[in-house]
């Protein structure tokens, strides 16, 4: 299912200069923000939460995962040159699988570590708290990964529509709004967050049971409808 030559090619879409450079600026923003905080703060558990939380997992990661789930089959389909891949002899779904795998490594790396190191930075992961939000920006990272990938091959706009779900539904809606937060990767990954923090830190409105089941699913069929439009993606010439 894992295709090393197509690997090889998202990582190079995805890791182009252009979005090279804005996948670095946000780690980099979330690292300054962790060490101006502690140095003029000081180790404070809430306020770790709060920037880990309202910073690095309701805006970061879901920023990181539109470049990388996009970036990983969206400017293909664009510029017409994913024909030539498709004329490859690989299947389509082991396609979506790769890129799919490639999306989740590069949004892990450019989410989850710099969490985990602003974590450290904020309060030494004192109550697990960095431990927790790397947790969450990891499995949040699937599931991102897996969305922004099938929006790729489903819209021209997948950037644009990207950026106003991670922007105006996560980072707003998926925390201020109530009924929303139930339909939120921020608020099923943080439901693993909460059983790894200390009581009372870190909070999520949707059950650890539930949360789970949702973000395999969402993950699973976001996959499977991806493989399925990619496979009736018709080539020039194709009857």
């Amino acid at each position: 299912m894992y295709n090393p030559t197509v690997a090889r090619l998202t990582y190079r879409a995805v890791l182009g200069r252009r979005r090279a450079a804005i996948l670095f600026v946000l780690p980099a923003l979330l690292l300054a923000i962790s060490i101006a905080v502690r140095a003029f703060n000081g180790v404070d558990d809430q306020v770790t939460n709060s920037v880990l939380g309202g910073f690095a997992l309701a805006t970061m990661v879901p920023l990181i995962g539109v470049i990388a789930g996009t970036g990983a089959i969206g400017p293909e389909i664009d510029d017409g040159s994913i024909v030539y891949l498709l004329a490859k002899p690989v299947s389509r779904p082991t396609i979506i699988f790769t890129k799919l795998i490639v999306a989740i490594a590069v949004t892990m790396a450019f989410s989850a570590i710099p969490t985990l190191v602003a974590g450290f930075v904020l309060n030494g992961n004192g109550q697990q708290i960095a431990v927790a939000y790397t947790v969450a920006a990891l499995v949040a990272s699937i599931a991102y990964s897996a969305v922004f990938l099938l929006l790729g091959t489903v819209s021209r706009n997948a950037v644009v529509i990207g950026l106003i779900y991670a922007l105006v539904w996560e980072a707003l809606f998926g925390t201020l709004v109530e009924g929303a937060r139930m339909l939120s990767i921020q608020q099923w990954s943080l439901s693993l967050a909460e059983r790894i923090a200390g009581e009372g830190l870190i909070g999520s409105d949707v059950g650890l049971p539930l949360a789970i089941v949702l973000l395999v699913g969402v993950t699973a069929l976001a996959t499977w409808y991806a493989g399925q439009k990619l496979r009736v993606l018709k080539l020039a010439g194709e009857e």
